[in-house]
């Protein structure tokens, strides 16, 4: 996977998550706490540490390595604003992984969560020669589901009590986008 920073839009750039970004990641989400709380699982105050975010790294660089998981920072200046992360990539005749992704509140609004999502699908596509990307929001989060849509990403499905988000098992929409 190439470290190279790609621009997004405007001065937003993305890049692959690497060792050194601990404590700018713990700065975003201490910043973002509240606005992610509805649509994340509970954290331990140590998530939003420089060290609880350092053993985050190690493990998604592990999974870079291993190669079922490819995380990327969304970057205005030095500060990130954002990740967007395909994760459990399956080879074989799945060709499969999952979309995640986060904006920071500041910049929710302006199209770069969806250029995150575009930028990530052809990631899969072009980079990891993937077929199918999926994806999945709850049921109340129409921003989420509007990028989704955006990005070419079709409904699929209702998954209910699919993960347990801000404390509760949640339902969740279900979306795919074929790649080829």
């Amino acid at each position: 996977m190439p470290a190279t920073t790609s621009t997004l839009t405007g001065n937003i750039r993305v890049r692959l998550l690497n060792p050194s970004d601990a404590e700018l990641l713990a700065a975003a989400y201490k910043l973002n706490r509240d606005h992610l709380a509805p649509w994340e699982p509970e954290r331990p105050e140590s998530f939003f540490t420089a060290e609880g975010q350092q053993a985050v790294i190690d493990s998604k660089i592990a999974l870079l390595d291993a190669g079922s998981e490819v995380p990327r920072v969304l970057l205005e200046g030095a500060d990130i604003i954002g990740c967007v992360t395909l994760t459990g990539i399956v080879r074989g005749p799945f060709l499969s992984c999952h979309l995640g992704y986060w904006i920071s509140r500041a910049y929710t609004g302006r199209g770069i969560a969806s250029a995150a999502a575009a930028f990530a699908v052809e990631t899969a596509r072009t980079e990891l020669g993937l077929h199918r990307v999926q994806a999945a929001t709850l049921t109340g989060n129409a921003a989420s589901q509007k990028v989704l849509r955006r990005c070419g990403f079709e409904e699929i499905g209702f998954a209910p009590a699919y993960l347990n988000i801000a404390g509760s098992w949640q339902d969740h929409v279900l979306y795919q986008r074929v790649l080829y």
